[in-house]
């Protein structure tokens, strides 16, 4: 005799994503969907006793660049760990599809300056066994993983499969290079793309230095993309401004593409210090776009963004000085018997960071806030225990002050470096969780491997940011689940409701602890990471199969390639009254 249902959880508290306040029921699982809520009754193969314990749905990720990870990985950590269900990968306009044969070199190049991926890992681990972005989705589609995924076609891989070597030196393409760039765009949505990404962004270069091919483009090159979506009649469009300029510009040209698309427009939504009334700005063309007709949407970090810096790591404010590059392949603990003979530290402090990459230098020598990592995360740094805090107090010089940082702990020290003081973000963002046309994103997993680990975000807004100015639990929960779902079109999940996708969390938010990053070497030939940790996720299905226990993975891979916006679920039976 069958049971009743496939998984059944009961006796929790349900944050059903939409925003509502909570209520004790239960949840009925069958073929991967919610088919009962309330008090369920029936047999079914598999019982998670809830009680005391609060049901969500699970968090949707719409920034990450996990596109060559999931071609070698079925763990999308550190997404999965952190309550992730679903990621979107295909952000800023770079990937790895599509790809004429003899141009592998060129993208995973490209990945290694813009995304901080080393290239021997991606030498190693992207098979490139597609050409067309049709081709890639249907290479990922055999793949397994412990969350769903789905992509988006990238403009710089686009315009260099359209124009060849113009297309990397940032040539004007011509009216033909547009028309078959809007084609393929409208191929790639078809076959299953959500959308097209694309890039403005200055820091975006190859590592030698040169600006990533889609930064330069002209107008006409975005409204081209665009027309792609419209002629494909759906799909996102995604871009990061340029950061670095004015938001009057931008805003401009963003609004001209979300007309053109006749579609969803979400952009990074970045608080840079050097453009302090841009935010202001940005938020206010945000608000007001849906009077004008337009879906236009801000994606943002609900902290500040953090660059890590160590001797293991990408980043450090030495690691260009020339004396430092000397050593900097090194073994850690050779590394570090150098770093402590005072004659090569006082050459090291000295010098002035040299590379022909000027985005390099410039984050190595911007004036940033550094502070130390302690053992849980805390991310909201009080500004009297950065190091330059440190320095006045003691009287000492602030690069010798970093430089004694960075050998603490065995000189496995993390220091975190934001633009922006954490109590000011804080101030600007939060009233911004929740809101409509605010998405929660910008954590990057997949990418900057060993320079960001943004990724664990939803942890760290249920462990340090629940309970304080006014976010109470059922506005966090929207903002990971139900908004982001909804701005890319993945209308099946996002919420706990009869017929929508069996993605959800068991969590005790008084037990939700972000633990400190720290670097592994799991990445294709040794390369290495920051992973993160979390504490008081009892349990993570996917697709109603269980996929973490108390942070373990149980070894379940349900996750599978999501190919395009997917429809409201449907109502097939009728819901069981709360308890």
């Amino acid at each position: 005799m069958s049971t009743t249902y496939q998984l059944a959880v009961k006796g929790g508290t349900i944050v059903d994503g939409t925003g509502a306040q909570p209520y004790r029921g239960d949840i009925g699982i069958r073929d991967g969907k919610i088919a009962a809520l309330g008090t369920v009754e029936g047999d079914a193969d598999e019982t998670i006793d809830a009680t005391g314990l609060f049901v969500t749905p699970g968090f949707v990720d719409v920034h990450t660049h996990y596109d060559g990870q999931v071609t070698w990985e079925d763990r999308m950590v550190p997404s999965s760990n952190h309550g992730i269900t679903t990621v979107v990968m295909g952000n800023c306009g770079v990937g790895f599809a599509p790809c004429r044969k003899g141009d592998e070199e060129l993208m995973i190049r490209l990945m290694e300056g813009v995304e901080d991926i080393p290239e021997v890992v991606m030498a190693t681990g992207v098979p490139f066994n597609w050409t067309s972005f049709p081709d890639y989705l249907d290479a990922i589609s055999s793949r397994r993983a412990d969350v769903d995924f789905a992509a988006q076609i990238p403009h710089s891989p686009l315009r260099v499969f359209v124009m060849g070597q113009r297309g990397a030196d940032m040539d004007p393409p011509t009216e033909d290079d547009l028309l078959q760039m809007r084609r393929l765009v409208s191929e790639a949505i078809e076959a299953g793309a959500l959308g097209v990404s694309t890039s403005r962004n200055l820091f975006h270069r190859f590592r030698s230095g040169e600006l990533a091919p889609s930064v330069g483009s002209e107008r006409r090159e975005f409204l081209a993309l665009a027309a792609g979506l419209r002629d494909a009649g759906k799909g996102v469009f995604q871009m990061i401004p340029d950061i670095d300029g004015e938001a009057e510009t931008e805003v401009e040209l963003i609004e001209a593409i979300a007309k053109e698309a006749g579609s969803p427009l979400s952009f990074s939504l970045i608080n840079m210090p050097l453009k302090p009334r841009n935010w202001d700005r940005y938020i206010e063309f945000i608000r007001n776009a849906r009077d004008r007709g337009l879906k236009i949407q801000g994606q943002f970090l609900p902290r500040s963004m953090g660059v890590m810096f160590g001797l293991d790591l990408s980043f450090h404010p030495f690691c260009l000085n020339p004396s430092y590059r000397a050593i900097a392949d090194l073994p850690l603990s050779d590394k570090l018997a150098k770093m402590r003979d005072p004659a090569f530290r006082a050459q090291v402090i000295a010098e002035t960071p040299d590379d022909p990459n000027p985005s390099f230098v410039a984050l190595v020598t911007a004036p940033l806030h550094l502070y130390r990592i302690h053992q849980p995360a805390n991310y909201d740094f009080a500004p009297q225990d950065s190091l330059k805090a440190e320095a006045l107090r003691t009287g000492r010089d602030l690069r010798e002050v970093i430089y004694d940082a960075l050998l603490e702990d065995d000189g496995r020290a993390i220091l975190c470096a934001i633009g922006t003081e954490a109590w000011e973000t804080t101030a600007k963002t939060t009233e911004l969780i929740g809101e409509d046309a605010m998405i929660v994103a910008l954590g990057d997993a997949g990418a900057h491997y060993a320079m960001i680990c943004d990724g664990a975000y939803p942890t760290y807004l249920l462990a340090n940011r629940l309970g304080k100015d006014g976010l109470d639990l059922a506005r966090i929960i929207r903002s990971l689940t139900s908004q982001p779902a909804d701005s890319v079109g993945l209308n099946d999940r996002g919420r706990i409701a009869l017929g929508h996708k069996a993605d959800l969390n068991v969590l005790d938010p008084r037990r939700i602890v972000l633990h400190r990053p720290a670097i592994e070497r799991s990445l294709p030939a040794g390369g290495k990471r920051l992973a993160q940790m979390s504490e008081g996720y009892a349990a993570t299905i996917v697709s109603g199969q269980v996929t973490y226990l108390n942070g373990a993975h149980t070894g379940a891979l349900p996750g599978r390639l999501v190919r395009g916006a997917q429809q409201p679920a449907v109502m097939v039976e009728r819901e069981i009254a709360h308890a």
